[in-house]
């Protein structure tokens, strides 16, 4: 790196930052480049209040704590449950950004990521959020709208593009076109409940007591929302736990086929979610779906056979993006980079 990046690092008095303030994850870009990936929790002291740890740090006290530590999720269903924890949350992670980089804190322009069914208090509980943690000029973008951006889409163009966002805490599924939202469909339906789901599965199916963070471990190596993925298929995952009436230490394996019969009404749900988008689509723009297909972004695309499933129940392609965990986050990286061309963003 030369003299003249090193000063610009150190005595820059404003920076960019583009956030997905996600319900599971919290993502930060700056520079084009990834700073931040996080996991969306802040552990903070009972007594002052104070933050002890963010992210990954706060993540590993998850459900371990004693009773002067609270370990706090600030986002649920996508909105911010606690504003104080989220604030303290984004101090903490844009503080991550600056760490040995500048002699000064920079103003900031930040442009975050929100589901497209926010109300307008919960789009002023992001942006208060936003400034207390140090924002200046703030941007909000809906996220399947950053999506479509981060696939690569041209949504500026006049054609119609459907992408399906399932994050952490909602599921947000848009037609896009001409640079804005045609038809949309929010739902609190996604990756946090398929979690619950397993772990509601695994206390009636087989008395076995499990933690959210052990039925997240059991979504990710046997998560399915298919009971046949042919040669795809993953092996039994074993779980260890107390049984949920003796106590007593089970070790019990898991197979796909139980994870995707446990996941079907969650599943069909999302499913009837993006039907009824369907429905709401003017026919030039559904046959403009039909020819595209419907692009699958966010942790719940990962879903072993989701994209097939999708596929034989709407009868349209379904493809699943490229690092679809990171389309929303680099798609408020390049909004941000056009702030003056992309007219759709929301102060």
């Amino acid at each position: 790196m030369g003299f003249k990046n090193i000063f610009s690092r150190l005595f820059s008095f404003n920076q960019e930052l583009a956030i997905d303030l996600g319900t599971a994850n919290t993502i930060i870009i700056s520079g084009d480049e990834i700073m931040v990936n996080e996991p969306s929790v802040v552990a903070i002291d009972r007594m002052g209040d104070n933050m002890i740890a963010v992210g990954e740090k706060a993540k590993l006290m998850y459900e371990k704590t004693n009773d002067k530590i609270r370990v706090i999720r600030p986002l649920r269903d996508g909105v911010i449950a606690d504003l104080n924890a989220c604030e303290q949350m984004m101090r903490g992670l844009i503080k991550m950004v600056h760490t040995g980089r500048r002699l000064f804190t920079p103003s900031l322009r930040m442009v975050i990521g929100v589901p497209s069914g926010s109300t307008e208090v919960e789009l002023r509980a992001v942006r208060d959020s936003a400034e207390h943690a140090g924002g200046r000029d703030i941007y909000l973008l809906y996220e399947p709208m950053a999506a479509a951006i981060g696939v690569g889409i041209d949504v500026n163009a006049p054609e119609g593009n459907m992408v399906v966002d399932i994050g952490g805490g909602t599921t947000e599924i848009a037609v896009i076109s001409l640079g804005g939202i045609v038809s949309n469909n929010s739902i609190k339906m996604a990756g946090d409940d398929f979690t619950a789901d397993i772990q509601d599965y695994m206390s009636r199916q087989h008395n076995v007591k499990v933690s959210e963070r052990m039925a997240e471990r059991i979504k990710i190596h046997v998560g399915a929302a298919l009971t046949d993925l042919g040669e795809d298929a993953p092996e039994d995952y074993v779980v260890h736990g107390p049984n949920r009436i003796t106590a007593m230490p089970m070790e019990v394996p898991v197979c796909y086929q139980e994870i995707a019969h446990c996941l079907e009404k969650s599943v069909a749900r999302i499913e009837n979610a993006i039907i009824s988008a369907l429905e709401q689509t003017p026919p030039e723009l559904y046959a403009d779906i039909v020819k595209n297909g419907i692009w699958l972004t966010g942790g719940g695309a990962l879903l072993r056979g989701l994209d097939k499933r999708l596929t034989d129940k709407i009868n349209i392609p379904v493809h699943v993006a490229d690092d679809p965990l990171l389309c929303v986050a680099r798609g408020t990286g390049i909004a941000l980079k056009n702030v003056e061309k992309f007219t759709f963003l929301m102060r």
